[in-house]
């Protein structure tokens, strides 16, 4: 049953042209009618493990074993056992064998070698699924004879439709914008199958938009809200009819959010978005576009972010972008860091809010940062040892220092009315001007 009906919204979002399955629709199509030529490519896809059902179940038709491990629950030694099977499998039945890793991410990457010789020589087909960037998590001996393919959110089409299958599956009737109902609700005792079930068009989109194109979430709101409701047992009279009203169970857009409460915000504090996130907001700061500063701290924020992590990073905005053309963006960014550390969230919010917005609307100087950039850049191209302290800046604690010569010459700046003419930088340095534009 779960089979078929994950094969159903599949195709429903490849009939719908949906971005989920738009990418992968091509290589499954080339799968279904010419197999051989699929099995010579090494796969390593980015989609839900549905997926992996679908081409299993095909695989089976064209005598190919299909072999599923889970990453979180799988050793080496396993992966060494459907290896040896899979040799056995080519060499005495000619038989070839697709090899599906869940999580291929949390095996390390040690272990993710020992798929290398075996791949190449064509062994197994792998198939990866991962909901990590396989840039950083995939070594990269592995990944440079794979193939990428990533499945992007479900358009709000798509899950209205995935929706909307679901709804007629379970009998549920939908109430159009033409239909009115009464406000008041009556309490009922009897079985959720004594009364019809309806759900507000309005609930549907609300609930395509708010799932973040995700399915199961928007399925498992969908499926919480008609439970919570059936097992209230309150019904509502819905003008429905020309005779008159019908009392039946009315799930409304509240229900749907109540459902799904927060988790449609996707965040990943130890993943790929959370990198995404602080850098459309370090952006969003430099670009002075205060709405979009304020919108991306709290995408982090309300996905679970350490407040800290956000406060510390600007800290760095404060020098990095803002600099000598306003000193008091520093003062800001520590004073807003020790009022996170403080009290915390849900209160701190506001104190991050603060800062970000002040910094969206501050000026911008990275003279300071590219003048640092240009040091660096001079230490790591100078070829040679690196040339001494001159004698005159040198610190003489001791007598030895002084008759070496040590600070000899060091004209004291603070008792001189007028400019004092002194180097500071060594002799091969003299005249350097780090606040000018280098050339590469």
């Amino acid at each position: 049953k779960s089979e078929n009906y994950a094969c159903d919204v599949f195709r429903c979002s490849i009939c719908l042209g949906g971005s989920a399955g738009g990418c992968f629709c091509a290589l499954v199509g080339s799968y279904f009618l010419c197999p051989e030529q699929f099995l010579q490519s090494f796969l390593l896809l980015l989609f839900q493990t549905t997926l992996a059902h679908i081409i299993a179940n095909s695989s089976k038709k064209n005598g190919t074993r299909f072999v599923t491990l889970s990453a979180t629950s799988a050793k080496t030694n396993d992966v060494r056992d459907v290896i040896s099977q899979a040799q056995n499998e080519k060499r005495l039945f000619k038989r070839k064998t697709i090899l599906f890793i869940d999580e291929i991410h949390r095996f390390n990457k040690s272990q993710q070698d020992t798929f290398l010789p075996h791949v190449e020589c064509g062994t197994v087909t792998l198939i990866g699924a991962t909901t990590e960037n396989p840039s950083f998590q995939v070594n990269a001996a592995l990944l440079s004879r794979c193939r990428v393919i990533v499945l992007e959110k479900l358009s709000v089409e798509a899950m209205e439709a995935i929706l909307m299958r679901a709804i007629r599956s379970l009998g549920v009737q939908v109430l159009g914008q033409g239909n009115q109902h009464s406000s008041s609700a009556t309490g009922s005792s009897s079985e959720s199958s004594e009364f019809p079930v309806y759900i507000e068009e309005k609930a549907l989109s609300t609930l395509a938009y708010l799932c973040d194109g995700d399915a199961r979430t928007g399925l498992n709101g969908l499926q919480l809200a008609v439970q919570a409701r059936v097992a209230t047992g309150k019904t509502t009279p819905l003008n429905i009819t020309k005779g008159g009203s019908v009392d039946g169970i009315l799930i409304t857009e509240e229900h749907v959010k109540e459902g799904l409460q927060r988790s449609h915000i996707l965040y990943d504090r130890a993943g790929e978005e959370h990198y995404n996130c602080i850098s459309a907001l370090h952006k969003s700061m430099r670009g002075s576009d205060e709405n979009a500063s304020l919108y991306w701290l709290a995408r982090m924020l309300e996905g679970g972010e350490d407040p800290l992590y956000v406060a510390r990073r600007l800290v760095r905005f404060a020098s990095e972008d803002i600099g000598l053309a306003d000193p008091l963006a520093l003062t800001q960014a520590v004073a807003a860091y020790q009022g996170c550390h403080f009290i915390g969230m849900p209160e701190c919010e506001v104190i991050l809010a603060q800062c970000v917005v002040y910094f969206a609307r501050a000026p911008k100087s990275i003279a300071v940062y590219r003048a640092y950039s240009n040091v660096k850049e001079c230490l790591r191209t100078h070829t040679g040892p690196l040339p001494p302290v001159p004698l005159h800046l040198r610190n003489a604690p001791t007598r030895l220092m002084k008759n070496l010569g040590y600070g000899k010459g060091y004209k004291y700046n603070p008792m001189y009315q007028e400019p004092v003419e002194q180097d500071y930088l060594p002799e091969e340095l003299k005249g350097t001007d780090f606040f000018k534009e280098r050339k590469t």
